[in-house]
């Protein structure tokens, strides 16, 4: 099931599952440390006697409030006459995370109201040896193993702190869970369990009729009793609704901080826009890794997850946030990457949000020969990122330290990776993680890694180096016209892999990605050789369903829901052809394609507007993980591009400039 509806502050990551489950609660780094098992904290209601568990017998509508990272959850029960308006978030400085639940009666009686808050931790990923117990000195409830402390709290009818609750353990022989204490409307007041463990709070209201109440949730989080007894009686001291408000204004700042001239967009688009920028800002650890998704029900295809820094899927998310401004959060990610490259200059497959090697499937040796278990397009576009990033901001103290040990080296080992044969860059594995080989995709991210660490050279006066790093550029190009173009397709191969014996494997199939050949600057977009590998793509790639979209390549079988289809359409390879549109438009009528696209995401996306990895061809359910940050990267990225392109075209015929202004009072 997607995750919906994600909040953190870089810390903390909170999101939850369609039927309004907590089903992530990551500390105290984005994407590691998953405190939540398989199985969701649970939210029940308790009305004059009845008992239900959400979602059972609710209506629900997930979004957020306007411009912020705070929920807005409706839950409606039409035979309790009953509505509770929830509203989460993580504060945006500590680690706090804070439930507002409003109760709204509209019936014609009084009406008592439990709501029972159940909390099933699996700290440090797992259920082993955690303890739940009530601490009276505060009366709260606190889960804790080893250096990990969750302290639970609440605060209603005018006080805080919990006078309702259960500890216990779970999923044993003989214990199902606490949580079934709450459901005949009575908590037990165990006050502590060791093993595996939950607990349940509960907060009683009584609401009048046509009438409403509230109570308010919070799990501060830390490494010790101290750090989450200070967070507690931050909560206290300044209040529920203080801190909400202050995380509200935060979040309205930061979200407008380089202000877009709106008129231009579609309400729709704009609308979007802002909150991709929120929902990428959830996946982003403030040590500076940008993690590709956090959807735990990912553990059940292929007991991994997505909670990794992939640095060519981040490196693109900071190219379109440096696109929207946000040069701090990308300075993080460059400095994060320069402290996690190999000494000889490249990426490994992956790295955990903290910055060590993180898991992978990309041998070391193969045939019984060593290989590197690199992609190296992932080198190659964090080089090309970060010249963007200079380029705009011309923070030459910041990149200044980055050039001999980073840049340099990265580079190096570009120029040194090819064969020396050809001039295309050695086999490595390609974007989509499937096989190895020589791609038109990464062939083209080298060539614009090259050309961004030539522009770095020449701006450090090294005009020699610059020159060689042009050299091996153009060569990677000419290399691409010979051995990767296929004359008789008028088009681009996806792969070529060249034999001992001299002779070569090409692979024909049409993907997605060769959308790379225009956009790292190998060729120009209006290249007959783009425009004919593009007009295929999409041509082959386009779902011809009432959903549309476009696959990743012909016959992909990851997470396939129908065989009537080249694949299940991804947002992100629907947005490299918006990218395209943008890219070839000479006047403002070529860019309709774009805008139809950017609508097309809007429209497919969830009612909260978070955007998955992929939907069905047919029903346009959301497939595999859920947020994808590059897939809001790469609408914002999209949205910036079209209003560039924009501005390019439309000019004043009496003056030459351009019609329209980018607002960024």
């Amino acid at each position: 099931m997607p995750r919906d509806i994600p909040v953190g502050n870089g810390n903390i990551l909170v999101a939850f599952d369609g039927n309004y489950r907590l089903r992530e609660f990551h500390f105290p780094h984005v994407g590691e440390e998953n405190h939540i098992g398989e199985r969701p904290f649970r939210f029940g209601v308790w009305v004059n006697g009845n008992f239900s568990w959400i979602p059972d017998g609710w209506r629900i509508t997930k979004n957020y409030l306007e411009k912020t990272l705070i929920t807005n959850v409706e839950l409606t029960h039409d035979t309790w006459k009953l509505r509770i308006i929830a509203n989460d978030l993580v504060d945006f400085h500590e680690n706090i995370y804070l439930k507002k639940l409003t109760v709204q009666n509209f019936s014609g009686e009084k009406k008592e109201v439990r709501l029972f808050l159940a909390q099933n931790f699996s700290i440090l990923g797992n259920d082993i040896g955690d303890t739940a117990a009530f601490r009276p000195e505060e009366n709260v409830l606190l889960h804790y193993k080893a250096n990990r402390y969750f302290l639970i709290n609440t605060f209603a009818n005018k006080k805080p702190g919990i006078d309702f609750f259960a500890t216990g353990n779970k999923d044993s022989k003989y214990d199902t869970g606490t949580w079934k204490d709450a459901e005949d409307g009575v908590l037990s007041r165990n006050p502590i369990a060791q093993g595996s463990v939950d607990s349940v709070a509960a907060i009683h209201l009584f609401v009048e009729k046509n009438a409403s109440d509230t109570g308010y949730y919070w799990i501060c989080a830390g490494t010790n009793w101290s750090e989450v007894e200070h967070l507690n009686s931050v909560v206290r001291k300044t209040g529920p609704e203080a801190i909400i408000k202050r995380t509200a204004d935060y979040w309205k700042l930061w979200v407008e901080k380089e202000k877009l001239n709106y008129d231009l967009l579609p309400e729709a688009t704009a609308h979007l826009y802002r909150k991709s920028l929120l929902i990428c800002r959830t996946q982003i650890n403030n040590c500076g890794s940008i993690i590709a998704a956090n959807d735990s029900d990912a553990i059940h295809f292929n007991r991994d997850t997505y909670s990794y820094m992939w640095p060519r899927d981040a490196a693109l998310v900071a190219y379109a946030l440096d696109l929207a401004g946000y040069s701090e959060i990308t300075r993080n990610f460059f400095n994060f990457c320069a402290g996690i490259m190999e000494k000889n200059g490249y990426f490994l497959h992956k790295y955990n949000p903290s910055g060590s090697p993180a898991s992978s499937w990309h041998p070391w040796q193969k045939d019984d020969k060593v290989q590197l278990p690199i992609q190296e397009d992932e080198t190659a576009l964090v080089i090309w990122a970060l010249w963007h990033h200079y380029r705009k901001f011309h923070d030459i103290e910041f990149i200044k330290p980055l050039y001999k040990p980073f840049i340099k080296n990265a580079a190096d080992f570009m120029m040194n990776y090819r064969d020396a044969d050809t001039a295309l860059p050695l086999p490595s594995y390609d974007l989509w993680e499937e096989r190895r080989g020589v791609l038109t995709f990464t062939a083209a991210a080298v060539f614009g890694g090259l050309t961004a660490a030539a522009h770095f050279a020449e701006s450090f006066g090294e005009t020699e180096l610059a020159e060689e790093y042009r050299r091996g550029a153009r060569q990677m190009r000419e290399a691409m016209d010979t051995y990767l173009y296929l004359e008789r397709e008028k088009r681009f191969c996806r792969m070529i892999n060249f034999k001992e014996d001299g002779s070569s494997e090409i692979d024909r199939t049409l993907d997605a990605s060769l959308y790379g050949i225009f956009a790292f600057g190998a060729y120009d977009p209006h290249d007959e050789k783009v425009k004919n590998t593009m007009r295929q793509v999409y041509e082959t790639l386009w779902c011809r369903t009432h959903v549309g979209g476009l696959a990743r390549y012909e016959n992909d079988a990851y997470y396939r829901a129908s065989e009537n289809t080249a694949g299940n359409p991804w947002f992100i390879t629907t947005l490299w052809l918006a990218q395209y549109y943008i890219a070839t438009a000479c006047q403002k009528d070529d860019l309709k394609k774009a805008l139809g696209i950017m609508q097309w995401v809007e429209k497919h996306a969830l009612s909260s507007g978070v955007l998955a990895e992929q939907i069905h061809p047919d029903t346009n359910i959301p497939l595999s993980v859920s947020p994808l940050t590059w897939s809001h990267a790469t609408y914002i990225a999209v949205v910036h591009e079209y209003l560039s392109k924009l501005l390019e075209i439309e000019k004043c015929s009496a003056c030459g400039r351009p019609k329209y202004q980018m607002n960024r009072e």
